[in-house]
């Protein structure tokens, strides 16, 4: 068969992680290096290797994170009093496994949403679904679909994440209707999901930013309970970024 009719056929099967490397693997059995089984083998290995790069792209794409960052960038020698051991004992993912949450919180600046997004890209190489959001946007989202009758909709595509990523929690109080759309997105996701919460307040100030003492105990309760606690405390990255004082960082030191 001519290599350009094994091209078509490649391309009619969609197997073009195959068809990229075809001509160097051809090459490799031509001087002996591969036999017939493991020029199959590799050929094979090559495809699953594009579609799972491909796979993950897609995911990191559907996360909208901020910004791609791990925890190998992260500067914990910065602040040494955060609890690294703790960090990097989550970034196992057993939490997710488990359906447990994550709540990140201490004050601006000491990496909250670094260490959050940072989990959160560790979530999407290991095959779950991730959704990265200020917590005033997911509100406003599900306020948007009380007005236009889409409010379950909304409410449904925020539950099939594996992992919900909610930045800036606790920022301001809520209203009722806020307080009421938190507490039905924590039990639509009590058994579908996990959660990352960064905040400035501790969990124990959240409870009064609820109009409605009820909720506040019924939503909180279960989330806190079910959670990780990190206390993350120490100097601000934020005066390393100012001019005059080294530019961007070399490593670590994002905005929160």
């Amino acid at each position: 068969m001519e290599t350009h009719q094994l091209e078509a056929k490649l391309r009619s099967l969609r197997l073009s992680g195959m068809l990229a490397t075809l001509e160097a693997r051809l090459a490799q059995a031509r001087a002996g290096e591969l036999g017939h089984l493991e020029f199959l083998e590799v050929l094979l290995e090559d495809e699953i290797g594009r579609r799972e790069a491909k796979a993950l792209a897609e995911r990191i794409r559907r996360a909208h994170f901020e910004s791609e960052v791990t925890l190998e960038e992260f500067d914990f020698a910065y602040n040494p009093g955060l609890p690294a051991p703790l960090i990097r004992d989550l970034a196992a993912l057993r939490f997710i496994e488990r359906g447990e949450s994550v709540l990140l919180y201490g004050p601006v600046g000491v990496g909250k949403t670094h260490v959050a997004q940072a989990l959160g890209h560790a979530a999407c190489r290991r095959g779950y679904s991730v959704l990265f959001a200020k917590t005033s946007r997911v509100l406003a989202e599900l306020a948007g679909g009380r007005a236009d009758g889409s409010w379950e909709q909304r409410l449904r595509r925020l539950a099939r994440f594996d992992l919900l990523i909610l930045d800036d929690f606790a920022l301001r109080a809520f209203t009722t209707s806020q307080g009421d759309d938190f507490y039905e997105l924590v039990s639509e996701r009590a058994q579908h999901g996990s959660f990352i919460l960064t905040a400035n307040r501790t969990p124990k100030d959240w409870y009064e930013l609820f109009p409605n003492a009820v909720v506040a105990e019924s939503v909180l309760d279960r989330l806190i309970n079910s959670s990780f606690h990190v206390h993350m405390e120490g100097k601000s990255y934020r005066p390393r970024r100012r001019p005059g004082q080294g530019g961007k960082l070399a490593k670590g030191g994002p905005a929160e």
